[in-house]
């Protein structure tokens, strides 16, 4: 059943949005280094860059090392840029050095806990038990939404295609 008034906040959602893209790996970053440029390894940042650019300007693809100071640093250099969207690739697992989940949520003025229990649902759905690992999140930070995927390209198409349609929806909250 559709929500008249869901409906009419779509229509009236702004259609120009700009998205950063981060990708979150030390083996990545070392090869980002040596290479200089973004590595073909790293399929889910492309993957990102790929279908967000079909619909919305992609204003910088990033490569940092699993680092919490960098991260905040390159969201705050993506937000003073005018994104409005940031995902972030990597960094969710529980290993050691994955530090994504940590650091977003001390920065998140709100939540958006839905995102990743869908997330985790679908995953299950896909997966199994093994769902449980996912620590996909969402939130806001200085009226920016930031999604937070893991690093798997299977993972990083399932949250794209989860959210890429109503992007334009929760820009407009945002906004408001």
């Amino acid at each position: 059943m559709k929500s008249p008034s869901m409906e009419e906040h779509r229509r009236d959602a702004p259609r120009s949005i700009r998205c950063g893209v981060i990708t979150l790996s030390d083996s990545k970053y070392s090869e980002f280094m040596k290479k200089g440029g973004i590595p073909e390894s790293d399929i889910s940042g492309r993957t990102l860059v790929d279908v967000l650019s079909e619909d919305y300007s992609v204003m910088d693809h990033i490569i940092i090392p699993d680092d919490a100071d960098r991260l905040v640093a390159t969201i705050n250099q993506l937000i003073d840029g005018g994104a409005s969207v940031i995902f972030t690739t990597g960094g969710t697992g529980i290993g050691s050095r994955d530090i994504t989940v940590e650091t977003l949520k001390e920065l998140f003025e709100k939540e958006l806990d839905g995102f990743g229990e869908i997330f985790r649902h679908l995953t299950f759905r896909e997966l199994g038990a093994g769902a449980i690992l996912s620590r996909a999140t969402a939130g806001v930070y200085r009226r920016t939404l930031i999604f937070a995927l893991p690093g798997s390209p299977n993972a990083v198409k399932l949250g794209i295609e989860l959210v890429v349609s109503e992007l334009p929806h929760l820009v407009k909250h945002l906004r408001e």
